[in-house]
């Protein structure tokens, strides 16, 4: 584990099973110094492995900032031909509360003609179904992973100025799952660039004081 985003590994009890590196830690965990990864390796050849092979199934990938670019003009000739109706950016943070099956039931709801553009772990809820695609171009769109969220906002700065229109009047909607700071700094961020209509949730932050919610409320809707 290299980013900040591991969790107790001792509720899944795997905590002898992982082991940190760089900035990242925790207590009771092994924790690998330097570029020598053989203590790692050794436990993996001593372990039993799985005890059965999954069936493959392909997930498509790579939509990173320039593939989505150059997707702009196809996304504004299946709006304008009216077989694309909305796009809906559904992804952030995952957590392992129950109430984030929220953001697989809200994929799985998403009408036919409607595209789901993804990121961060969060997508991890619902990535692996079968979304199917509309004229070639997949309905569920991967974009990445949580830094990846500037690619998700160039192309809405890009659909918005090719359409000669502002992002709040894009066909598009901003449903974030959030768990931990940079989740909370794209939300930031959003709301500096006057992002409207945000979902997020599935419990608002605990530093969302009530003089910051009615602030906010113009722009964000928290999913109780």
């Amino acid at each position: 584990m290299t980013s900040n985003c591991i969790i107790d590994p001792t509720i899944g009890a795997y905590d002898d099973r992982i082991w940190t590196r760089s900035i990242v830690g925790w207590p009771g965990v092994n924790h690998l110094e330097g570029e020598d990864f053989s203590p790692v390796i050794a436990q993996a050849q001593q372990m039993a492995g799985f005890p059965y092979s999954e069936i493959p199934h392909l997930i498509t990938v790579g939509f990173g900032r320039q593939t989505l670019l150059g997707a702009a003009d196809t996304l504004i000739d299946l709006v304008s031909r009216e077989k694309l109706r909305h796009i809906f950016l559904v992804g952030g943070c995952d957590g392992a509360r129950g109430e984030r099956n929220y953001f697989t039931d809200f994929a799985t709801s998403v009408p036919d003609d409607c595209l789901i553009l993804t990121l961060a772990c969060g997508k991890y809820r619902f990535n692996k179904l079968d979304f199917g695609d509309i004229e070639g171009l997949p309905r569920l769109v991967d974009a990445g992973q949580c830094n990846d969220a500037y690619s998700a906002i160039i192309l809405a700065v890009t659909l918005a100025e090719k359409l000669g229109c502002g992002v709040n009047d894009l066909p598009l909607s901003l449903v974030l799952s959030w768990f931990e700071q940079k989740a909370i700094v794209i939300l930031l961020t959003l709301l500096s660039l006057g992002v409207k209509n945000i979902v997020t949730g599935p419990t608002a932050p605990g530093f969302f004081t009530r003089i910051c919610w009615r602030s906010s409320m113009r722009s964000l809707v928290c999913v109780p």
